[in-house]
């Protein structure tokens, strides 16, 4: 016979995600499974994208390092949601070659960082990290909209974000909206000229090529909103 406390530990093990709860460590801990398995499914795809105006790995990058952050985060789960952003940032930085490593390891440690110790935070909160790691990226990569680089998708999904939250929208309604400016802002770098990394070396030739930093960034965006959703 299960003891009242044994019965309430399983129950909220099996429970479904609230939608609109704070966004703690499991919350982060759930994204990263989903965010893993969308880059794991779509690795070949990443990979195609870059054959042409990169050096044909990024899926690759990508599966490996999120693999190894799944793996890093299962064997020592920090217990704050700035504490899982920064871990899964610094082996991001140690595991996925070229420069996706370091701008996906800013991305995430910065935004870890801006959390801080607490245990849990707002959709609000969540917004103002995800800003200031794009911040970093930009910062690192010297960046801006347009030079058709994964800050393409990232500005428009943080920039949505903040609108549908500042006009009363729940968190799970406005990582929704995020998840859906990244991948408009994604396809949006088709016609767009390179002018950061490797594909800027192509000129005009780069051009009708989708990004796929940027893609692969929608992906994760996209596995937010399916957190919140409580589909991840």
């Amino acid at each position: 016979m299960r003891t009242t406390g044994e019965r309430t530990t399983r129950t909220a093990m099996n429970a479904t995600p609230d939608p609109e709860a704070p966004v703690d460590a499991a919350f982060l801990r759930r994204w990263l499974e989903s965010a893993t398995a969308a880059v794991e499914r779509e690795a070949p795809r990443l990979t195609e994208l870059d054959s042409p105006i990169g050096d044909a790995d990024h899926g690759t990058n990508m599966r490996r390092g999120f693999l190894a952050a799944r793996t890093a985060v299962e064997q020592e789960p920090p217990p704050t949601p700035g504490g899982v952003l920064v871990l899964i940032g610094r082996t991001l930085i140690s595991t996925v070659g070229g420069a996706s490593g370091p701008l996906y390891g800013t991305l995430l440690r910065r935004a870890g960082k801006e959390l801080g110790e607490e245990q849990a935070v707002s959709a609000a909160r969540l917004r103002d990290a995800l800003r200031a790691g794009v911040d970093g990226v930009a910062t690192l990569g010297g960046a801006v909209p347009g030079d058709k680089t994964m800050l393409d998708a990232l500005l428009p999904a943080v920039d949505a974000l903040t609108g549908a939250l500042d006009a009363g929208g729940g968190a799970a309604d406005a990582l929704a909206a995020a998840a859906a400016a990244a991948d408009e802002g994604a396809a949006a770098t088709v016609p767009m000229r390179a002018r950061k990394g490797r594909a800027s070396y192509l000129g005009e030739r780069s051009i009708g090529h989708q990004d796929p930093g940027a893609t692969s960034s929608a992906l994760l965006v996209t596995a937010l909103a399916d957190t919140a959703r409580g589909d991840g």
